[in-house]
């Protein structure tokens, strides 16, 4: 199988060729673009998901031997979520490359937090399944690069943080709030307000709901936390 042009560039950018093509191929098709001929790539990111995992899990044992498994957990999550690949996958330019049907062509899949993370676990699993278990940790290790050493010591979700902080203090969970929505259908921007009930009230603005969310409560929660 030849590679088209655009997927042979996207090897040189993961610094990895593959000896069976039609790996590369299904792992950045979506399932918009499925068929009973063509596979999509759901099946390589449920098993590109698991190899992340457990490369990151060696890799911050590495990192930190003295680290306790309550420091290790929230520095893992913060690496392996979906919005950390989806990162990684924009580093990349993988969007550009994905294989869409026309409903999410249209809706603005390249850009979707999920399908680029989806299709980032997928590549990872693609070269797992291709090389083995250690071309699949050095594509990782190259690609997170300096995100596993960088990584914040206290590595919780912005949201979760918040709640803990206002349940330690005998506080109701912080409330979500739209404030407004712009931009059109396909690529909606999101203005998102984390409250809390004593009046204390943080916005902030991103391409999905869920990202603004996030940067709504760390915006609060640095705010009370410097105060």
């Amino acid at each position: 199988m030849k590679l088209s042009a655009e997927l042979k560039a996207l090897e040189g950018r993961i610094g990895y060729t593959f000896q069976r093509p039609e790996l590369l191929v299904r792992a950045v098709t979506h399932s918009s673009m499925s068929s009973a001929t063509r596979d999509d790539n759901q099946r390589l990111e449920f098993l590109g998901d698991r190899v992340l995992g457990l490369v990151m899990a060696e890799a911050l044992l590495a990192n930190d031997p003295k680290a306790t498994e309550g420091q290790l957990a929230p520095r893992y999550n913060a690496l392996v979520r979906k919005e950390a690949c989806a990162d990684v996958a924009r580093q990349i330019d993988l969007g550009d490359v994905l294989k869409l049907g026309r409903s999410e062509m249209i809706s603005g899949g390249r850009r979707k937090l999920a399908l680029l993370g989806d299709a980032m676990e997928a590549l990872i699993a693609a070269v797992y399944i291709d090389a083995g278990f250690d071309p699949a940790r050095s594509l990782i290790l190259r690609l997170w690069g300096d995100r596993i050493g960088a990584v914040e010591e206290d590595a919780r979700d912005a949201k979760t943080a918040l709640q803990e902080w206002a349940q330690a203090r005998g506080l109701p969970p912080p409330k979500y709030v739209e404030l407004k929505r712009s931009g059109p259908d396909h690529a909606p921007v999101f203005t998102m307000a984390a409250q809390l009930e004593t009046g204390e009230s943080e916005s902030a603005t991103a391409g999905s709901k869920r990202q603004a969310e996030q940067a709504a409560a760390k915006a609060l929660l640095d705010r009370l936390e410097s105060a």
